[in-house]
């Protein structure tokens, strides 16, 4: 046992295809087979049936850009939120907290959301559908009246959209096109890469609206 124990103490580093690795789980010493890369997704050359096809993605691509980075500092924001408020235990205190980041995200994004176009809207919508898991509607309703205050006048009022939208890549295309364009967007390190809430297969997706006849 003592030269696994020297080498779960001190894993080797130099480049011999002979050394074995060793870890330490639970006290046992465990030779370390494999390499931890970077998931990397292997994504499919993009076809045009015409060149108005191509250029309404170009748009959408465009759009969902634009509007992705709002729809993740939502997710951000909204998990700090709830991770701070359950260390609150009075009501007073959860509403001034609430309040606190209401006007924090008002003040700073505010003035960009009332540029966007009602289709921009729209796609923001789904996005934040996305990234939370929960519906803008549902946001609005389950959040205090800052929050209300704040959706509605810089979403619905301005953009005639609807709040209750989800994001739906299994059943509506245009949400799989949007998928299409985050990811690729994700390899390339123009957006940044956030977990969805929402859950599906992306291949699953691609051989559906693509593939299958």
């Amino acid at each position: 046992m003592l030269p696994v124990l020297l080498l779960a103490q001190n894993p080797v580093t130099e480049q011999d295809s002979t050394a074995v690795e060793y870890v330490i789980v639970e006290g046992d010493s465990v030779p370390r087979t494999s390499i931890g890369l970077d998931e990397v997704m292997l994504l499919h050359k993009l076809k045009f049936d015409s060149k108005k096809e191509r250029i309404r993605y170009l748009i959408l691509r465009r759009k969902t850009i634009k509007v992705y980075p709002y729809a993740k500092m939502a997710a951000e924001r909204l998990d700090s939120m709830n991770q701070h408020l359950k260390t609150l235990k009075r009501s007073r205190q959860k509403k001034r907290y609430t309040k606190r980041i209401q006007k924090y995200i008002e003040g700073e994004f505010s003035d960009e959301l009332k540029k966007l176009t009602r289709t921009e809207g729209q796609i923001l919508v789904k996005l934040i559908h996305r990234q939370t898991g929960v519906t803008a509607f549902n946001l609005v309703k389950e959040l205090r009246s800052g929050w209300r205050a704040f959706w509605y006048n810089t979403t619905a009022s301005m953009f005639d959209i609807s709040l209750k939208r989800e994001f739906d890549p299994k059943n509506i295309k245009e949400d799989y096109l949007i998928e299409d364009i985050l990811q690729r967007n994700f390899q390339s390190g123009r957006l940044e890469r956030q977990k969805p809430a929402v859950k599906f297969d992306f291949y699953d997706l691609t051989d559906k609206w693509l593939y299958s006849k």
